[in-house]
Parts: structure tokens; sequence; C-alpha cells
């Protein structure tokens, strides 16, 4: 029982959705232009820079002589 291909869902929509444009011009429904989007735009940045709010670096790694004082003060403890 080959039935045949299945219609395109998308095709009865796009017909549902000419019908009703048909009805509401041929009523003597008029388009109107929609409002338009108006961003606003972001205030300048500033260029002052507090001090509390510079990032803090991270601390430098111990090098290897320090690496090797510190365990020798830990083994003398």
């Amino acid at each position: 029982m080959n039935i045949g291909p299945m219609p395109n869902p998308k095709d009865a929509i796009i017909a549902n959705l000419n019908r009703q444009l048909d009805h509401f011009f041929g009523a003597g429904g008029k388009a109107e232009p929609a409002a338009s989007f108006k961003p606003e735009h972001r205030p300048p940045r500033s260029d002052k820079v507090d001090p509390d709010t510079i990032l803090k670096r991270r601390r430098p790694s111990p090098s290897h002589a320090e690496r090797i004082a510190l365990r020798r003060i830990t083994e003398a403890l």
C-alpha cells in the first residue's frame, strides 16, 4: 500500500495565513506601520581608575632556590 508523499504542513499554514490576509484586506482593513525600535546609547566610559578596583596580580611562585630553602626550614622543625 503506497499512499504517496506526505503533504508539507507548512503549505497548509501558509494557505491559512493567505486566506486570513485576503479576508482582512477584503473587509477594508489597513496596514499601519508599527513604531520602530530606538536603542539608547550607553554613557561614555570613565577614564578614572579607582585604586580599590585594580586587579590584584598573582604573586610569583617561589624560585627553585627558595623552594629548597623552605624545604630545609620545614625539615628542621
